[in-house]
């Protein structure tokens, strides 16, 4: 019963979704901050794929209308929490009785996401811990949800969106959410990181309780922090610190050890007390092979050089681009967009000018659609990307980015 009743309210979503978009497409004019009301309404109780699948979008924050990415971005802060009788099923499904292993659990979640929600904890030695607890019985009605995700996502069809991408989105989708869902995975990741940046001083990850964690709990011991979106209003030196830290994480996790934090939202990363970056949620972690992120450069590289030929032939080299005709021109403004940020010397992440090119180009984009079809091997590690690059602009970051990536071109252009 509770499995069909999910099942009709996601079809209801996806009715008044496909609504917004039908006016649209007939000349109308859609109503995007009311649809996103709805959603917000709809996916925080429905919680799992259908949460994800929007917070997902909601990091797309040059592609989608303002008022619904505006709206969308909610479900990262502000998502209903599961009642508490519910998380204690969880919890006793775990643990058995619970107060042989707490001598008290916070009832109200300090976060809330799509896959579960976390509870301080205190052991019976005193110690503050945090429990991520997956919401009971996800595991069963989680093929079903993505029966019906996968046809809401149909409605991107409306936004000229090719169905070999949206297949290939869809599958990402469902592979992240399957993974999701194993804990120990998250866990033994939690302690891969930890040991491989134990003696970076600008870097916190807290250490798994792998004792206290199962498959429907993951423990942590308790690392305090004020949330990334909240650093937008403290100094300046503090959100520089942590900007540094978290580009000169990302290119050594890439470039070094050929992985990828892929869940950048900006509730999984804090500062604590020192400014160091705190990075909590480890659930999507992917691999990176070499040959993938020398293609990617090597786009890049010509990007950089504005030459839209060599653009054009990198895509093709990386199964990016199907069809007739390559769109020149569309090229040129891409590389006329990104490559002040490549320039020489500091540039500012914070410079609207960059955004609202980005923006403007945006439509243009969705026109090319025909022609340019990022490969599906790619589309999880172009997001994860886009959303680190979005965190350095909520920071407000200035980096020289030209010093930082002229070693890495160098290497690309090796054969």
């Amino acid at each position: 019963m509770r499995e069909r009743g999910r099942t009709r309210r996601l079809l209801g979503l996806g009715a008044r979704t496909g609504g917004a978009l039908l006016k649209t497409r007939l000349g109308g004019q859609a109503d995007w901050r009311a649809l996103g009301e709805a959603l917000f309404e709809g996916l925080s109780e429905l919680k799992g794929p259908a949460m994800k699948l929007a917070q997902v979008m909601s990091q797309w924050d040059d592609l989608l209308p303002p008022d619904l990415a505006n709206e969308l971005a909610r479900l990262q802060r502000q998502a209903e929490p599961m009642p508490w009788p519910r998380i204690r099923e969880a919890l006793v499904l775990q643990y058995g009785d619970i107060d042989q292993f707490f001598s008290d659990i916070e009832e109200r979640p300090f976060a809330s996401a799509s896959m579960g929600q976390v509870h301080k904890a205190v052991t019976h030695a005193g110690e503050t811990v945090v429990l991520k607890v997956q919401y009971p019985g996800l595991a069963d009605v989680l093929e079903s949800d993505l029966k019906q995700v996968r046809r809401i996502m149909g409605l991107g069809r409306w936004f000229k969106v090719p169905q070999a991408r949206l297949d290939a989105l869809f599958e990402e989708l469902a592979a992240g959410l399957r993974e999701e869902l194993d804990y120990h995975a998250e866990a033994n990741a939690l302690a891969r990181y930890r040991e491989r940046y134990q003696d970076n001083p600008q870097l916190v990850i807290p250490e798994p309780l792998f004792e206290l964690s199962g498959q429907h709990v993951l423990a942590m011991r308790y690392v305090g922090g004020t949330p990334l979106r909240e650093l937008e209003s403290f100094d300046d030196a503090t959100r520089q610190k942590v900007a540094v830290a978290l580009a000169d994480w990302i290119t050594e996790e890439l470039f070094t050890y050929g992985e990828l934090h892929a869940d950048p939202h900006a509730g999984n990363f804090a500062a604590d007390a020192e400014g160091r970056l705190v990075i909590y949620d480890f659930g999507a972690v992917i691999p990176v092979p070499e040959a993938r992120l020398k293609a990617m450069m090597q786009l890049l590289d010509a990007t950089l050089a504005q030459d839209p030929m060599a653009m054009d032939e990198a895509l093709m080299k990386m199964g990016g681009r199907q069809g007739q005709g390559a769109p020149l021109a569309l090229y040129r403004e891409s590389a006329e967009c990104v490559s002040p940020l490549f320039a020489p010397g500091e540039q500012d992440f914070s410079d609207v000018r960059v955004h609202r090119r980005l923006r403007e180009l945006t439509p243009k984009v969705w026109a090319a659609m025909d022609r340019l079809q990022p490969p599906a091997d790619t589309l999880l590690l172009s997001r994860a990307l886009n959303g680190h690059y979005w965190n350095l602009v909520r920071l407000k970051a200035r980096l020289d980015m030209h010093s930082r990536t002229e070693p890495l071109l160098s290497w690309a252009r090796t054969p």
